[in-house]
């Protein structure tokens, strides 16, 4: 099915021309303002009361820093660890501009570009994204990239697409797509995305409602503004939600999200957990349930940009899901995630760690079972935060979004 976009960026029609002109305008310099520079908005007054009932700490209760492994990465986005990890230090990461390095953390080398990486539409926040391994790396060598694919047929549009190929020493061979979003829209935004496995070996793939087409995350004829849960060679797992049912796409586990860039499996339950990120406001973390609806844009804590206006009916609703937190009146751009297992870090095992954008820190999420108790901020200031990764030796991995980008270990200060 053919989806026209909508004229006026998804905001209800009955808004002047010139309202949505503004907001439309705006959005450039939304998306990439520094903190303080867009104007805090009042919280809705009927805003779920669990989801922003934990405390903010102002400064964190433990004293952290860190250790600077590897610079001159260009945007990096997606950080793996490779079997040789304990021994030889070697990771892959992705730079948003269309590059796969491998990188040593012991001597900070960082390699060439690895040959045979997909062409990918590198614009706006468009470009190489999330790297995963395959459960069975180790005896396959397959690679999971995921990235915003150019249409060649029609080159100003593009969407989200998942790629596996073998790694050969610093070469990719045997490229095959498994997965691409559809439709394909002429957009710059809102691509996702993380790669994340299941304990079934199945991949979850987050994604973005493409921000021109934010109606379209209430659809199933579509894939925008979902996350869906494929094969590891593409295929549809029989036990997906929508299978079978006329006029969805198959692929589908859940619905209503708006831009998806931080996902991660619970180590006790194998519950997928992801965050979002709002417009003005209203960012989440959900627990992306089987089938479950997530509400953007119809149920949001969101304001429209720069006007502040409410979006959608309400900010609660039968039959929606409810996040477990989320950041009202301001957005701190989340991106990136990892459940904290080790013992490196005394008192978080068990706690939840989310990169921020706009926010320029890491956030500690102290959780009980499905519950956030409390919230720890920490580096404020220091970097915009692209990805949370715990490594095989139980410290937790960082990648900073800059054009001179960074890999760094955090570590507790003696």
């Amino acid at each position: 099915m053919t989806h026209p976009l909508p004229s006026t960026h998804g905001l209800p029609p009955r808004r002047s021309a010139t309202r949505r002109l503004a907001a439309v305008l705006a959005l450039a310099c939304a998306l990439s303002a520094p903190p303080g520079m867009l104007a805090a908005q009042v919280a809705p007054a009927n805003a779920t009361a669990a989801a922003t009932s934990a405390t903010t700490s102002p400064r964190a209760a433990a004293t952290v820093s860190t250790v600077s492994l590897a610079t001159g990465l260009e945007h990096p986005w997606g950080l793996a660890f490779l079997p040789d990890f304990e021994r030889e230090g070697r990771v892959l990461v992705t730079e948003r501009p269309g590059r796969l390095r491998i990188v040593d953390t012991r001597s900070g080398r960082i390699g060439p570009p690895v040959e045979g990486v997909p062409a990918v539409a590198a614009r706006g926040q468009g470009g190489l994204l999330d790297v995963s391994l395959h459960p069975q790396f180790a005896s396959n060598r397959l690679v999971y990239l995921s990235y915003s694919e150019p249409d060649a047929q029609a080159p100003s549009t593009n969407s989200t697409a998942v790629a596996r190929a073998r790694l050969d020493g610093n070469r990719l061979t045997d490229l095959q797509v498994v997965f691409r979003q559809m439709p394909r829209v002429s957009s710059s935004h809102h691509f996702g995305s993380r790669l994340v496995w299941d304990r079934d070996g199945r991949l979850f793939v987050t994604l973005g409602d493409r921000f021109s087409r934010r109606d379209d995350a209430q659809g199933l004829d579509n894939h925008n503004g979902k996350i869906v849960r494929i094969d590891a060679d593409g295929g549809v797992p029989a036990d997906n939600p929508f299978v079978g049912r006329s006029g969805a796409r198959p692929e589908i586990w859940s619905l209503g999200h708006r831009n998806v860039q931080g996902a991660a499996l619970h180590p006790q339950t194998g519950e997928l957990w992801a965050h979002e990120h709002g417009a003005q406001g209203g960012d989440e973390l959900n627990i992306a349930r089987r089938g479950a609806n997530h509400g953007w844009p119809v149920i949001t804590t969101a304001r429209e940009y720069v006007i502040g206006t409410t979006i959608g009916e309400g900010t609660e609703r039968a039959g929606i899901e409810p996040p477990l937190r989320n950041w009202v009146p301001r957005s701190i751009a989340p991106s990136g995630m990892a459940f904290v297992t080790s013992d490196r870090y005394p008192g978080w095992q068990g706690s939840l760690l989310i990169g921020a954008l706009r926010g320029e820190m890491l956030v500690r999420l102290v959780l009980d079972g499905r519950q956030v108790l409390r919230e720890e901020r920490l580096l404020e200031g220091q970097a915009r935060i692209r990805d949370v990764r715990q490594g095989p030796d139980g410290f937790i991995y960082l990648l900073t979004d800059a054009r001179d980008g960074a890999l760094l270990r955090l570590q507790t200060a003696p």
